[in-house]
């Protein structure tokens, strides 16, 4: 008997800080058969990278089901992680490896579906990944606003 094929689903994510380390936010789209799903969401004390990484993982913790997740991101270290580095930093439990924390986060939200990354050049007009970077801005100032007044 084969197993029953995986639901295509496109993460679109990406993340912004404003300072590193600053007050930062992420923001996301899933995208299954047409239909998406926005979201968004940030830490008063940041840094790029992890929120770079933390839409992906919000992202996948919104999945209800093993999924074949196609994430677009701007961020080479997210996609260079999820593609190359991993089994790597895992054999050597992560030792000197920045965001551990949220690496093995990372492997947990991904261990029900087959992951893949794509990069895509920020701020070149992808329409997906512009409204990524606005929802994450936008949450950023937002962190700001609550932490500085």
């Amino acid at each position: 008997m084969s197993r029953p094929s995986l639901k295509s689903v496109t993460l679109y994510s990406d993340g912004s800080s404003l300072g590193n380390p600053g007050p930062g936010g992420y923001g996301g789209i899933l995208e299954y058969k047409g239909k998406r799903r926005e979201f968004s969401g940030g830490e008063a004390h940041t840094t790029n990278n992890r929120m770079e990484l933390r839409g992906v993982i919000e992202g996948l913790k919104m999945l209800k089901e093993p999924c074949a997740v196609e994430v677009v991101t701007d961020s080479s270290y997210v996609a260079k992680a999820i593609n190359e580095w991993l089994p790597g930093w895992v054999r050597r439990d992560f030792k000197k490896v920045k965001n551990p924390d949220l690496w093995r986060e990372y492997l947990a939200a991904a261990a029900p579906h087959r992951v893949h990354a794509t990069w895509v050049r920020g701020h070149a007009g992808h329409p997906e990944n512009e409204r990524c970077d606005e929802l994450a801005r936008t949450e950023a100032e937002r962190q700001k606003e609550q932490a500085y007044g």
